[in-house]
């Protein structure tokens, strides 16, 4: 599940599905959404790319249904409370690849 704000972020989790997985895109970005995989690779692969809205509770509750089941495994940039300033920077510009986490 992309979250991030980053297509070219959520592309490239396109190389770590496995057989028959899906990528299920939440986040919203101008930048074009491009596939890094050869057409092959998709294909012999099974790979799905769904898009996915946040804002009506169905929606939400089917995204939480995948994480419930254990479909989801979250990938994360940590950060101390000290660096909060430049996680917020790495965010905003979007240099984080995955999500940023404030540790106490």
């Amino acid at each position: 599940m992309a979250t991030t704000n980053s297509y070219k972020a959520a592309a490239d989790t396109l190389k770590g599905l496995r057989p028959d997985g899906r990528l299920i895109v939440i986040g919203v970005s101008d930048e074009p959404f491009t596939i890094p995989l050869a057409s092959l690779e998709l294909i012999m692969n099974r790979i799905q790319i769904m898009g996915s809205q946040q804002n009506a509770r169905e929606y939400l509750y089917e995204a939480l249904d995948y994480v419930v089941k254990g479909k989801v495994k979250a990938i994360t940039e940590t950060y101390p409370l000290d660096d909060v300033a430049d996680a917020y920077e790495r965010l905003a510009n979007g240099d984080v690849r995955f999500r940023a986490v404030i540790t106490a």
